[in-house]
């Protein structure tokens, strides 16, 4: 176990959309935090951010992650074999619960690719520029635009809703990565430790170089949109904590694990909270919270506008220190779950729930070629359409909804299989899991209505396909 675990680079591009939020001409219920409107039952004018808040934000979501965490790993150690949730809850709940989750888990990994596609994009175009390359820029930005597109100025480049263009970048990175995948590729723990190495330099040669700048008043006010901007800025920047349940699945490996499960959850989840902290300080503190407003790359565009500054010169070459690591970073990350991804398309049609073309292996390359292309093309044409923001509050609600069920399950596996081995279990009985849900929950109300609307759509449309087709195909479609 590890801070390689945790650590991605999510930080690099959903920090904008965390602590600036979203801006719309008028005030409309969708685009309102589903907590606001509850509350109040008035609408908003778009997601509020988290403004310099966003570093107690990260303090919040560490503590949610580690409830979760607990839970997750209570699950996985009670099934002898590696796997997502939704291998570990068809082996302990069944086939309805284990579709459910599988379902989630596509519309996570998809729109988690989705917005680091969005923003590998954005740094590739700020990589061309630093060299002086200027591309039409209909190419290089999302068609949809809900808040539009601005220069470093401040200048209107799009007016917000849809244009003619296609964000090429970020589809190019997700098929050349799914041609790699369907080829065969083979995970290297050495390769990966040095990618998480670059992606700690560069967040640290950003945070070092750029605290010199800082001016305080750009700290004030701290909480500029109050409780509901907090939580709401949690909700969208959870997304860069996707990647320690893996942290959690490590049971079987650990000698104590009742000791060193939590210890290795809690340190990992500590060191990630004071490097994102401190991103989100530093950054809040060189620029107004509200300039980043939609930038898939705010930090490198950041460093790009002190540059202009005077006594600025130096920090071009942390900008391109910046952009190699998180471009690194994106690389890596969108690798391992378009591979994720794959695996529950063919994990599920091996059980019987998806049709059988999703669980065919290639001939040569012994991979999951057809499921790897289709999940290539999920991700890849919405990543030229879509800005990081709708992407990524999809992303984060599917995650958070599969922590739920984890949870749940925990809870539910304590009642009915209370003797079975578990070599990790959650402490304080019941209290985790508990956690757990209500956090989990707290942060998915954080999110705009209309994501929640999506998200109810994408699982009434695969309950539809489960009772009108999975469950007829089933392994277990002869015991009923």
């Amino acid at each position: 176990m590890g801070i390689g675990a945790v650590i991605g680079s999510g930080i690099f591009t959903v920090i904008g959309t965390a602590m600036a939020g979203q801006r719309f001409a008028t005030p409309e219920v969708s685009n309102t935090p589903l907590v606001h409107y509850l509350l109040t039952h008035t609408a908003m004018a778009g997601r509020p951010g988290a403004g310099p808040a966003l570093a107690v934000s990260l303090v919040l979501v560490a503590i949610v992650c580690v409830f979760t965490g607990l839970c997750y790993a209570e699950l996985a150690s009670m099934i002898p074999i590696a796997g997502s949730a939704y291998t570990y809850t068809y082996a302990t709940l069944g086939e309805l619960v284990a579709w459910i989750i599988g379902w989630d888990l596509i519309l996570e990994y998809a729109f988690s690719n989705m917005s680091v596609s969005v923003g590998f994009a954005a740094h590739i175009e700020a990589m061309l520029e630093w060299f002086g390359i200027h591309f039409p820029l209909r190419w290089i930005s999302p068609a949809y635009l809900p808040t539009g597109l601005q220069d470093l100025a401040g200048n209107d480049l799009y007016q917000p809703g849809w244009h003619f263009g296609f964000n090429i970048p970020a589809f190019l990175v997700v098929m050349v990565l799914t041609v790699i995948l369907v080829r065969g590729i083979r995970e290297s723990a050495r390769t990966n430790n040095i990618l998480v190495l670059v992606k700690i330099v560069a967040i640290l040669a950003f945070i070092f170089a750029a605290a010199s700048f800082v001016k305080p008043a750009y700290w004030h006010p701290f909480m500029p949109n109050g409780w509901t901007g907090m939580l709401s800025g949690g909700s969208i920047i959870f997304f860069t904590y996707i990647g320690f349940d893996s942290v959690s699945t490590a049971a079987e490996e650990c000698k104590r694990p009742q000791r060193d499960l939590p210890f290795g959850i809690l340190a990992t989840l500590i060191a990630c909270t004071l490097l994102y902290g401190g991103v989100a300080i530093v950054l809040s503190g060189i620029v107004p919270w509200q300039s980043i407003m939609g930038d898939g790359a705010p930090v490198v565009n950041a460093l790009k506008r002190l540059s202009l500054q005077q006594g600025g010169a130096g920090l071009r070459w942390v900008e391109l220190v910046v952009l190699i690591g998180a471009m690194l970073g994106m690389i890596s990350s969108i690798l391992v779950f378009q591979l994720g991804q794959a695996r529950v398309w063919f994990a599920m049609s091996r059980d019987g729930l998806l049709p059988d073309v999703f669980s065919r292996i290639h001939a040569q390359f012994r991979t999951p070629a057809v499921a790897t292309w289709v999940a290539g093309f999920v991700v890849g044409i919405p990543a030229g359409l879509l800005d990081i923001g709708t992407v990524s509050n999809l992303s984060n609600i599917g995650t958070l909804f599969a922590f739920v069920l984890v949870s749940i399950a925990v809870l539910i596996l304590r009642y009915r299989e209370p003797e079975r081995v578990r070599a990790f279990r959650a402490p304080f009985g019941p209290v985790f899991p508990v956690l757990s849900i209500i956090f989990c929950i707290v942060l998915m109300m954080g999110l705009e209505v209309l994501t929640w609307t999506a998200f109810f759509i994408w699982l009434a449309i695969g309950l539809t396909i489960y009772f009108f087709y999975s469950r007829h195909r089933s392994e277990f479609a002869g015991m009923r």
